[in-house]
Formats: structure tokens, sequence, C-alpha cells
């Protein structure tokens, strides 16, 4: 059998993280791209002097050709300008507006074929910009914020209550910012509703720290932004593709038609519950939100859209 392959763009922490996590799980062959042809290269070799002991025949290989990305299944665009303590994820606009858009030029010259994540911030934009340069399907470019802004909230509920975070089910919608949209009424333990667990007082303190979670790492970190858990939340994006899981995951998609209506976001990328499989997003799911969930949501839409209509796409 063919294994898949998948184009990592940007050999930084992420796109080394990721290129071992999904080399271990043996998802596909590995090409890792990026402008210093050296790192791509180096970590390659490191990643692929570790498969004996570690034990997988995935392979994986460093490049600064974008010739040698052609035909893949899926690229993942994690190059861009990191955070540095003291920015948002916005400050970042102009600046990685140019480097997505150069990569998507490549992405839709080599591999026309491929479904596009896009990990590069401020994400929401991002995925936009990626979207409306490659041209293609709105089924196969997607972002990936809720993956990881849900996990964090989940180990921020398991370290409180003391409970595993298998049993956790959290839910986070909305732009990948500083107003994303922790929503208490979906999030479960064990099918339970979380509320019967924590306090309002509790929660709310928890959803602040998610909203700022990415923030607080970079503080600590000093010279870059958070990479394990994002390349987790890649890593699970990745596999519901291949794999066809059709797992329920929140990622920022395009929304028109009666959903974008629905969410009040028509003509944007916003995170959003899809069901994802072989075909990229094969559904969006509406969901009932409280009368303080729809404000939250209507703030994190609007800021979106202001940093869209900056860009003149």
């Amino acid at each position: 059998m063919d294994r898949k392959k998948i184009t990592i763009v940007g050999a930084g922490n992420i796109g080394s993280t990721l290129a071992l996590l999904l080399a271990r799980r043996e998802t596909a062959d590995i090409t890792l791209i990026d402008i210093n042809e050296g790192i791509a290269k180096g970590k390659a070799l490191d990643i692929m002097e570790a498969s004996p002991i570690l034990g997988f025949n995935a392979h994986v290989v460093g490049t600064g050709n974008y010739e040698d990305t052609a035909n893949s299944d899926v690229v993942v665009i994690t190059a861009g300008f990191p955070r540095k303590p003291g920015m948002s994820r916005d400050d970042l606009l102009f600046k990685n507006f140019e480097v997505v858009k150069s990569v998507s030029e490549q992405i839709k010259k080599y591999s026309p074929n491929a479904f596009v994540i896009v990990v590069t911030n401020p994400l929401d934009v991002m995925t936009y910009t990626a979207l409306k340069v490659t041209g293609f399907p709105k089924e196969k470019v997607l972002g990936m914020a809720g993956a990881l802004d849900a996990a964090r909230f989940a180990y921020f509920i398991s370290e409180k209550t003391k409970i595993s975070v298998e049993n956790i089910r959290a839910f986070v919608i909305g732009g990948h910012g500083d107003d994303m949209v922790p929503l208490k009424n979906y999030t479960t333990i064990s099918g339970v509703p979380v509320t019967k667990f924590l306090s309002e007082e509790e929660l709310n303190k928890i959803i602040e720290r998610t909203r700022f979670g990415g923030g607080e790492i970079v503080q600590l970190l000093k010279t870059g932004s958070a990479f394990y858990a994002p390349a987790a939340a890649i890593l699970e994006m990745v596999i519901s593709i291949l794999w066809n899981k059709r797992k329920i995951i929140p990622c920022s998609v395009y929304l028109d038609g009666e959903i974008g209506e629905y969410y009040g976001a028509s003509g944007l990328c916003v995170g959003v519950p899809i069901v994802l499989g072989r075909n990229g997003v094969e559904e969006i799911i509406k969901l009932d939100l409280s009368e303080e969930e729809w404000q939250q949501w209507k703030k994190s839409v609007e800021s979106v859209k202001r940093l869209v209509e900056k860009l003149h796409l």
C-alpha cells in the first residue's frame, strides 16, 4: 500500500515535533520544508536516526525546495513569525500574511489536491488567506484552533477537579484569539456537565486561563510560543482526515450559506464544531448557545472580521 504524503511547511518547534508524532504513528511519509534548508534536513535526519529505537518505518525528509513537496495529500502550514512576550496573535497579521500567501501559491502549484491545515497566527485570518489564495474547495482548507484550545480547557479542568483528562470532553469555539468562546454547557466529565463539578467562579477562572493559555506559555518561554500541544492537536486532525475517523473537532472553517447566516459569520473562517473525515469538513454542527455565549461569539466574530478587512483580499 502506498503511504500517504504529508508536507509540513516550517521546520521550527511545531513542525519538527509534528513530524516526529506523525512518523511514530506511521501516519504517512513526511516532507519537512523550510526557508533554512539545513534546519529541515538536520531535523529530518535526527528523527530518522530515532526510528530504529522507536520502531517506525515512516520516512521523514527535509528540503528547501517546493518541488519535493509535489502531490502531498496533506500540507500543514506552520511557517511564520512566532509571538513574543507582550504580542497578541493579531500583531503578527501583516508579516505572516506575506508568508502564508507565498506558501499557499506553492501548494496550489505542486499539490492541487491536498488538504491544507493552517497553524500560523492570527489563525482564522491566515486560514482565510490560504483558502482565497489556493482557491481550493472550502471543505479542504481548515485552521487548527479549537482542538488546541479545547485541550487546554480540558487540562485545566482536570488539574482543578483531579479527574483524569481521558474523561473530559471540552468545547471551545470562535476565533483563535483572546475572544475565543469556551462553552461550559457543552463541556462534560464522563458525560456529566462540568457545572456539577466546579462552581461558576472556578469555571470562569479556568475559561479566562484558557483564553490566554498561549500567552501564558509565551511569557514563560520568552523566546517563542507553545509547540507540543499544538503539534498534538494537528496530529488529531490529520489522523481524522487520513484514517476517516469522522471525529467532531472544533476547527476554523469557511462559513457561508445557511450555516454562515446561523452563526452570523458569512464569508469568514471561524472556529466551529465540524465532522472531520476523508472529505475534510463533512458537516458543520449548529450549536444552541446561551444568550451570554452568543454575545461572546459575536464579539469573537467581530475581531476576526476586523482583521480580514485590513487585508483587502
